[in-house]
């Protein structure tokens, strides 16, 4: 029977990092099925899920990430999957859409953006943001969401409130369509 976990990982970025992860899993009788990773800040974040059939592989990932988190100064979390991974995005009854906002780097944009998709019911499936300089160097801040929304609620309502969202944060907000 298949078992499924998520790996997520975290430390300082170097080379090779990427590599050992990887090979952890795969030393591990397991299959790197989905991945995420990027750099922030100083440090390297994964998060990566897996699948395995041998009822040892939890026990020797267990094993692997105890040593990497030694030997690499790495954070490792492992999280079994009871009950696998969910189905497809965008899930049934729900349609997907991308949101994105940009504006003068301030504190609550993703806050106020959130949980105003909370409040109609969407859920978030990727989220990424980035802060760089814009013009005259002041920091410019962008978001961009891809985001399910449930049949049962109003794409045209969800926009608009997304609009007011932006205004009160003086940011611009947009939504549209995959």
């Amino acid at each position: 029977m298949k078992q499924w976990f998520v790996l997520s990982a975290i430390g300082r970025d170097r080379p090779g990092l990427v590599a050992e992860l990887a090979r952890l899993v795969f030393d591990c009788d397991a299959n790197l099925e989905d991945s995420r990773m990027t750099i922030l800040g100083s440090d390297f974040a994964a998060v990566l899920l897996g699948s395995c059939t041998s009822s040892e592989a939890s026990d020797s990932l267990a094993v692997g990430a105890k040593r990497l988190e030694r030997d690499h100064g790495l954070t490792i979390l492992i999280r079994q999957l009871d009950e696998g991974p969910r189905a497809s995005i965008p899930a049934a009854d729900h349609s997907l859409h991308r949101v994105r906002a940009a504006g003068e780097d301030k504190a609550g944009i993703v806050a106020g953006v959130c949980g105003m998709l909370a409040e109609h019911g969407a859920n978030i499936a990727e989220l990424t943001s980035r802060s760089a300089p814009g013009p005259g160097g002041s920091p410019h801040y962008e978001l961009e969401i891809v985001v399910e929304v449930p049949s049962r609620a109003s794409p045209d309502a969800l926009r608009d409130a997304l609009e007011a969202e932006g205004d009160r944060l003086v940011v611009d907000v947009s939504m549209e369509p995959v």
